[in-house]
């Protein structure tokens, strides 16, 4: 892989985007970033209180600039937040900037995942979490395809499992030349 070459990791809640994210460049040498974590440290607080001061609109301006600048770097690691692939913007600087991997996973390991204490605006107060998550994917999930050059699935697997995985398709690209889309 070149050092200019650019992993763009999408996909739900509860897919493993950071811990993946995290691994994948510490093993491949990259800085990693994170766009929800960036939007916390530029702003000094977190995402909830963005949603809460300034709406999910608000939020997703914020997730949109941050993507478009992102995305622009070189030799980056990058872990979206589960609905950046709403905005076609955020879609088109993602497909034509680097190489997308859709952390695909179900909607059960998403529910279990994300129980574990985690604070997701989305999820707030939501008495059926299945029948959330559900809903959230049904909108989604045809977007993370769409714009994925590649699709691993997580579902019962550890990080560095995951990772090897990605770095063995990673390579079989390269070989064909294709790391990043042309």
């Amino acid at each position: 892989m070149t050092a200019s070459s650019n992993l763009f990791l999408v996909g739900p809640m509860g897919s493993g985007k950071t811990a993946v994210g995290k691994t994948l460049a510490r093993r491949l040498r990259m800085p990693f970033v994170d766009t929800d974590a960036e939007i916390e440290r530029r702003t000094g607080v977190d995402i909830p209180r963005i949603f809460d001061t300034e709406g999910e609109v608000g939020f997703r301006q914020r997730e949109r600039e941050i993507v478009a600048e992102l995305t622009a770097a070189n030799g980056i690691v990058l872990s979206t937040g589960g609905g950046a692939v709403l905005a076609a913007e955020n879609r088109s600087h993602l497909r034509e900037r680097g190489t997308v991997i859709y952390l695909e996973t179900s909607i059960a390991q998403q529910v279990t995942r994300v129980r574990r204490g985690e604070n997701r605006p989305l999820l707030s107060g939501v008495a059926d979490m299945t029948a959330r998550v559900t809903e959230l994917m049904n909108q989604r999930a045809p977007l993370y395809a769409g714009v994925a050059h590649l699709t691993v699935r997580t579902d019962g697997r550890r990080v560095p499992a995951v990772v090897d995985e990605i770095l063995r398709s990673l390579g079989e690209r390269e070989g064909q030349g294709r790391i990043l889309p042309s």
